[in-house]
């Protein structure tokens, strides 16, 4: 099966992988967003793809840095209690 031969990055870099993903999705949603006006000229997808490439580039290293003072503040805020 495929899915068994590709190699899988390591645990230790999850922090990276989670920042990366959520920053891409976060990024794309806001361009999309601020690219609405261009659905009318038919260039909506050639600004938003550099728009959210702008975006991410900028946004990942914040979301990098802060996912660890953002965790800490969900444990503080939060119940450890199941429902």
């Amino acid at each position: 099966m495929l899915a068994d031969r590709i190699r899988k990055i390591p645990s230790r870099y999850a922090h990276f992988v989670f920042g990366g993903i959520q920053s891409g999705l976060t990024s794309a949603v806001a361009a999309a967003v601020a690219s609405l006006n261009y659905l009318t000229s038919g260039t909506f997808l050639t600004h938003w793809l550099a728009s959210w490439l702008m975006a991410w580039i900028l946004v990942l290293p914040v979301v990098i840095a802060a996912a660890p003072a953002i965790r800490a503040l969900v444990v503080r805020f939060t119940d450890n209690e199941e429902f």
